[in-house]
């Protein structure tokens, strides 16, 4: 069984040997990849994955290490080792993530990243990078640094009153800072810092404070656009330079305006259900502004579509934050001192898990989650797709809230609309479907149990968990029926793909659904499950999304 990767990545590199690789390039490698996501250098391995073996020149995995650890500043500390491999030598680099920016001796500094083609390459990392570099790594905050060319008189009287309007309104504001006058308010916030006695503006300052035409023309990568489109047709377009305070207020007019709501009753009530949830798009925003990298050019960008909604910004997450942690990961940003106004004025959870309210937005109302899959290096990507709400599982969660008087936690919400999906569950495929360790589950899982809204049963020596259907049964199922059998749901993935070769490798959410009786957004799942598995991949995108088999 090969050890080896068969192919390179953005934290795997293959260097042939055969002729001795050369060291200063060697060095270089290593500093590209620490300074980006670490990883490991297989030296002995062709660009196509052949391994053809390590030279006598670097057989010495001790040796390797000195080299490398003399040849960088600060010293990176690699582990070298050889290792077999079709009965040919290797040596093995690992490679750490560095807490700094690291650059080769001679002073050169470097990054990776992946091409067009997704193979990666080491390219030099330009100076303004190394602020970027610093606030993903959590030791700069470039949000409480001055701005070059910016005074005082850039700041616009006007959105001073709405900042102090908005501190007074919102339950969580910081009532106190309404006693402080205008001076000791911008360095109670660090809106300004002072500079050898006089006050200049933050860059946090300019994105609360600053006169638009000053931002525009101080800080040219800061831009916001919020777009609509139906089909090809662009019903809404704006781009602007403004203040979060006005974007914020802006975009939250215009996303009010194009997401409609549909009703669904509750006993002697109605209950208003809007299209994309609006606590999970404030969330969203706030995170977009608050985690975007201020010193990449690029646009925070709303975009609705006929598939849904998507928030996007520049700059990738920060270190330490994967797809797979999102909801476990501490909190912590790019931007801190931006983060603390925001939170000291009102307008984002005091808590830094925003991103457990995008879920709630989702979960509640019986819809796919909000999906992340698409954010990169350099852009991090949220996506909530359009979806007509599971109305038996909203008043089956409704119902619940207000039997107890309190919010579900997102991982019990997460886990009833697993199990809201599927007829009994494990707790280790909830863990896979989550990414949330068993331990956290677990406390969880027996909550809901005491509380009598999911049951456990023994099937093969294995607990499994099912929902308890309510006196109204509001959960109740419909079988699926496939010629007159019923369907087990561990066979949908084999009879989507056969349909799928039954019509030249394609089908579309109608087609599953139409296979499996399922709703829209059952079928969507099931194609997602065999997407994330790299079965099929989107050939198409639409209205009507084509997937093709891989």
């Amino acid at each position: 069984m090969r050890n080896i990767p068969v192919k390179e990545d953005l934290i795997t590199e293959f260097k042939s040997d055969k002729k001795g690789y050369s060291d200063t390039l060697l060095v270089e490698e290593i500093v590209g990849m620490t300074n980006t996501k670490g990883g490991t250098l297989y030296l002995g391995v062709e660009d196509n994955g052949e391994i053809t073996g390590v030279s006598k020149k670097h057989v010495d995995a001790i040796g390797v290490t000195a080299l490398i650890a003399n040849n960088t500043v600060p010293p990176v500390s690699v582990r070298a080792s050889i290792i077999k491999e079709e009965d040919k030598e290797v040596l093995k680099i690992e490679i750490p993530i560095s807490r700094t920016v690291v650059s080769t001796s001679s002073g050169k500094m470097l990054r990776r990243r992946l091409k067009s083609d997704n193979t990666p390459e080491v390219i030099p990392m330009y100076s303004y990078e190394i602020s970027t570099r610093l606030s993903e790594l959590s030791l700069l905050d470039f949000s409480a640094s001055p701005l070059s060319g910016a005074t005082i008189e850039d700041f616009d009287p006007r959105l001073r009153d709405k900042l102090r309007t908005i501190i007074q309104s919102k339950p969580d504001g910081d009532k106190s800072l309404m006693e402080l006058s205008d001076e000791e308010l911008d360095k109670a916030l660090r809106l300004t810092t002072e500079i050898e006695g006089v006050l200049h503006p933050t860059v946090t300052g300019m994105l609360i404070l600053g006169k638009e035409s000053r931002i525009a023309e101080l800080m040219p990568t800061v831009k916001s656009s919020f777009q609509v489109l139906e089909g090809t047709n662009i019903r809404l377009n704006i781009t602007t330079t403004a203040s979060l305070l006005e974007v914020l207020e802006k975009f939250e007019t215009y996303e009010e305006a194009w997401n409609p709501e549909q009703e669904i009753d509750y006993g002697l009530h109605r209950i208003a259900v809007p299209e994309f949830d609006k606590s999970a798009f404030r969330e969203g925003l706030m995170n977009a502004f608050c985690h975007r990298d201020y010193t990449m050019l690029g646009t925070v960008r709303v975009l609705i579509d006929d598939e849904g909604m998507t928030i996007s910004n520049p700059g990738g997450f920060i270190d330490g934050v994967t797809l797979d942690n999102l909801l476990s990961v501490e909190p912590h940003g790019k931007n801190p001192t931006l983060v603390d106004v925001l939170k000291r004025i009102g307008l984002t959870e005091k808590t830094g898990r925003g991103i457990d309210r995008i879920y709630e937005g989702s979960i509640i109302y019986g819809r796919p989650w909000p999906d992340y899959s698409e954010s990169t290096s350099n852009n991090v990507k949220l996506f909530i797709q359009r979806s007509k709400a599971d109305e038996n599982f909203t008043r089956f969660i409704i119902e619940e809230q207000e039997k107890t008087k309190r919010h579900l936690s997102i991982y019990s919400l997460m886990i009833l609309s697993l199990l809201n999906e599927e007829n009994m569950i494990t707790i280790d495929k909830i863990a896979k479907n989550t990414h949330l360790p068993q331990s956290k589950l677990k406390g969880a899982i027996e909550n809901l149990i005491d509380d009598k809204l999911i049951a456990c049963t023994i099937k093969n020596n294995t607990k499994h968990y099912y929902l308890l259907k309510d006196e109204n049964d509001y959960l109740r199922k419909s079988n699926n029926v496939y010629d007159g059998l019923v369907i087990n749901k561990n066979d949908y993935p084999n009879m989507i793909i056969e349909l799928a070769k039954k019509q030249d490798g394609f089908i579309t959410k109608q087609d599953v659904a139409n296979l499996l009786n399922l709703t829209l957004d059952q079928a969507y799942k099931e194609i997602k499950k065999l997407t994330d598995n790299n079965q099929f991949y989107i050939y198409q995108k639409g209205k009507y999304t084509k997937y093709k088999l891989k």
